[in-house]
């Protein structure tokens, strides 16, 4: 029942990352492929749980527990700061272009 239980975290967590890899290579704009490469952390996590199901906790489960839990809440945060300083590169500035504000309220008036 062991194996089966690790065999199927594995093969979930190894098809997840499979899709984000996919996700990453189909998209067009770099700001589209940060939310393929920041979700691959969860299949990572997938993997890890695999790996402590199989080891309990050694000190390869233990690593294994420490780096899904590093790449789950350090990933999204790279991504934002990465998209962060693209947009600022793109646009010169973190905020929206001058008049965006008020087309924006006004279609929200409009409704």
């Amino acid at each position: 029942m062991s194996e089966v239980l690790v065999d199927l975290l594995l093969f979930a967590g190894v098809l997840e990352l499979l899709m984000c890899a996919a996700g990453v290579l189909v998209m067009r704009s770099a700001f589209d492929r940060l939310h393929y490469a920041s979700a691959s952390a969860y299949g990572a996590l997938l993997v890890a749980v695999a790996i402590l199901a199989r080891e309990s906790l050694s000190l390869i489960g233990d690593k294994a527990l420490a780096t899904a839990a590093l790449l789950v809440v350090c990933g999204p945060a790279l991504a934002h700061a990465t998209a962060r300083a693209g947009r600022i590169r793109a646009r010169g500035a973190w905020d929206a272009a001058p008049g965006v504000e008020e087309h924006e309220a006004k279609q929200r008036d409009q409704r």
